[in-house]
């Protein structure tokens, strides 16, 4: 009867027409950009495009698919992307496990806790991140753009939390069976724990796709940029030598519809992959893993 009244009614008109705003104002920038992509220039350079393409061509994209440039910072975000997504859940992985346990299992596991949130609160700063990064021989590498985000502490602390709500019954009926922690960890908790890290790799693919500033920083060849940093070098600092076009090129595309096809594509990956993984995080598995 409660879903029934008036002031729950009012609820929900109003609850469901700001999520459909909420929704228009992330969807509405992308279809924007998606339709001045497809544009011509004359419409482009005016201002013209809105949400429907106005002189449709593919122009955009071929110069897109064509420039070298581009092409090689997609392929190196692809290769970041991957193996810093495997080194963070990796890595919060074996630190969450033992943190989870009691402790009188884990003898200053609450000290060891704080050790990992007191460097979510405090740093070294970009000056010694940058001499250390140097110091280490890893400046215009990959390593340099994975390694010093390895440990995402906040994301340990929800995979630690995660792991403490699974019951013990199942990890005690491991031990009996014979398992070590390991043997425990990869056959009871990681399959157990499926919903948390399908959400926290989401959460690190898109902070590894996305982030600019460190290879603004530690990459010094531009050849060597991951997407991010290409596009903000391109679309902020307006270093059109970047987006490949020629004088030939340049009487017929407009920058605008070059650059925007180049932020669709950047932005489509992540977008193909969310779908895969949104069913995971309503998605619980814990409860009733253990029956009376």
């Amino acid at each position: 009867m409660y879903y029934k009244t008036t002031p729950y009614k009012i609820f929900s008109i109003i609850n469901l027409g700001l999520l459909i705003l909420i929704s228009l104002l992330c969807i509405l920038p992308l279809l924007h950009i998606l339709a001045v992509s497809f544009s011509g220039k004359a419409p482009s350079n005016a201002n013209l495009v809105v949400l429907w393409p106005i002189d449709f061509t593919l122009d955009a994209y071929k110069e897109t698919i064509a420039n070298e440039n581009f092409i090689r910072s997609l392929l190196i975000s692809l290769q970041r992307t991957v193996l810093g997504t495997f080194t963070i859940m990796l890595m919060i992985t074996l630190a969450a496990y033992p943190l989870s346990k009691e402790e009188h299992k884990f003898k200053g596991r609450t000290a060891y806790t704080w050790i990992f949130v007191f460097t979510m609160l405090f740093g070294g700063g970009l000056i010694p991140n940058y001499i250390l990064i140097q110091t280490l021989g890893l400046v215009n590498t990959m390593w340099a753009l994975i390694l010093p985000g390895a440990v995402n502490v906040w994301s340990m602390i929800l995979l630690l939390n995660f792991f403490r709500g699974i019951p013990k019954e199942l990890e005690e009926a491991s031990i009996i069976d014979g398992a070590g922690h390991l043997r425990t960890l990869i056959s009871i908790y990681l399959p157990i724990s499926l919903p948390a890290i399908a959400t926290m790799s989401l959460f690190s693919m898109v902070f590894h796709w996305n982030s600019w500033f460190d290879g603004l920083i530690y990459i010094s060849n531009y050849k060597n940029f991951p997407l991010a940093t290409f596009l903000q070098t391109v679309i902020v600092q307006l270093d059109f030598e970047k987006l490949g076009l020629s004088p030939e090129d340049m009487a017929n595309i407009s920058n605008r519809t070059v650059k925007s096809a180049q932020i669709f594509i950047g932005a489509l990956p992540i977008l193909l992959v969310y779908p895969f993984l949104q069913r995971f995080f309503v998605k619980g598995i814990v409860l009733g893993a253990v029956k009376e």
